[in-house]
C-alpha cells in the first residue's frame, strides 16, 4: 500500500475571548496564552484581580480542542504537539496576526504579554517571529523553545519575568537550571526569576503584583 500525506491551505474561523473594555482610561493590554487543557474564557478568570479601568485582558483559544475526560464532559485545548510543528506554529502565527489587527492596539497602551505553561512558547515564539515590542513578558510555569537563541531577541527592550513553583511537578532541580540558563542568555539583565512555593498553578497574587 502506498500512501502519501498532502498538504492544502484553508481558512477557518477561531475565537478569543476578552476582559473588561478598551476606552481611553485603559492602562495596560495584556494578551495571555492559556496552558494546556484550557479553553480561553475559563483563563480569563485568573486575571479578574486586576482593575478592571485600567487593565484589558485578551485571551487567544488554541485551536486544538479534545474531550478532556473520559466521560466527555469537559473540553481541553492544545496548541501544538511535536506532530507538524513548524507548520502548526506558522498556523499560531497567522491566527495571533489576526486578534492583533482586531483588537487594533495602539500604542498609548502598555502591551504585556503573558505565557502560561505550554503558553510560553507560543507566547515567545510569535514575539520572536513578529519582534513584538511589549513592555513586560511573563514566563509563567512554561518551557523556553529549543530553538530560540539571544539573536532572536536582539530587537527586545521590554523586562522578562520568569515565574514558577518550587513544587511544580513537572519542573526537577535539571530542567530548572536548564531553563534558567536559557533565559539568561536570552534576555540577559532584563530579567527577574521569580519563584513561589507552590505547585503548576496560576499564581494570581503574583499577576495582580506585576501592574
Amino acid at each position: 500500500m502506498n500512501s502519501t500525506e498532502k498538504e492544502i491551505s484553508y481558512t477557518i474561523n477561531n475565537s478569543y475571548s476578552t476582559l473588561n473594555q478598551l476606552t481611553s482610561a485603559t492602562k495596560n493590554i495584556w494578551f495571555v496564552c492559556h496552558g494546556m487543557g484550557y479553553l480561553s474564557r475559563y483563563f480569563l478568570k485568573y486575571f479578574k484581580g486586576l482593575d478592571p479601568e485600567e487593565n484589558y485582558i485578551i485571551a487567544p483559544q488554541a485551536q486544538n480542542k479534545y474531550y478532556s475526560t473520559p466521560k466527555f464532559k469537559h473540553i481541553g485545548a492544545s496548541w501544538l504537539t511535536r506532530e507538524n510543528t513548524l507548520v502548526e506554529t506558522k498556523n499560531v502565527m497567522t491566527y495571533f496576526d489576526a486578534i492583533f489587527e482586531r483588537e487594533q492596539i495602539g500604542a498609548d497602551k502598555n502591551l504585556i504579554v503573558l505565557g502560561y505553561s505550554q503558553g510560553v512558547s507560543v507566547a515567545m515564539r510569535y514575539i520572536a517571529k513578529r519582534q513584538l515590542q511589549c513592555s513586560q513578558l511573563i514566563l509563567h510555569s512554561g518551557g523556553i523553545p529549543k530553538e530560540l537563541s539571544p539573536k532572536d531577541f536582539d530587537f527586545f527592550k521590554g523586562n522578562v519575568k520568569l515565574i514558577y513553583g518550587t513544587k511544580d511537578e513537572y519542573l526537577n532541580d535539571e530542567r530548572m537550571e536548564k531553563e534558567h540558563s536559557k533565559a539568561k542568555a536570552l534576555f540577559n539583565t532584563r530579567l527577574d526569576i521569580i519563584s513561589f512555593e507552590g505547585i503548576h498553578e496560576v499564581n494570581t497574587k503574583l499577576i495582580n503584583q506585576l501592574v
